[in-house]
C-alpha cells in the first residue's frame, strides 16, 4: 500500500504529462515549449519532496516523497520525447 498508491497517484499526471509532450511535438513548437512539461514536473517533485519532508513528516510525508520519486521517470520520459527528432518529413 505505501509504494502502491503513490504509484498509481502518479500515473494518471505522469501520463497526462507525457501525452502534453508528445502532442507540443506533434504540433512543431520550439524546444523550449516541449521541455516545459518535463521541466514542470521536475519542479513539481522537488516541491512535493520538500513538503512531504519538512511540514509533513512521519508516513503521509513519506507517501509525498515516494510520490515526488515516481513522477520523476515520467519527467524524464517526457523530456526524451520533446528532444526526440521527428525525422524528415515529406
Amino acid at each position: 500500500m505505501m509504494l502502491g498508491v503513490p504509484l498509481l497517484v502518479a500515473c494518471v499526471p505522469g501520463m497526462l504529462v507525457i501525452l502534453l509532450a508528445w502532442w507540443f511535438r506533434k504540433l512543431h513548437l520550439s524546444l523550449f515549449v516541449r521541455l516545459l512539461p518535463g521541466i514542470l514536473t521536475v519542479i513539481t517533485s522537488i516541491i512535493l519532496f520538500y513538503i512531504g519532508l519538512v511540514n509533513i513528516r512521519g508516513f503521509e510525508g513519506a507517501g509525498y516523497g515516494i510520490l515526488a520519486f515516481f513522477l520523476l521517470p515520467f519527467a524524464i520520459a517526457s523530456s526524451i520525447i520533446a528532444i526526440k527528432n521527428t525525422g524528415v518529413q515529406s
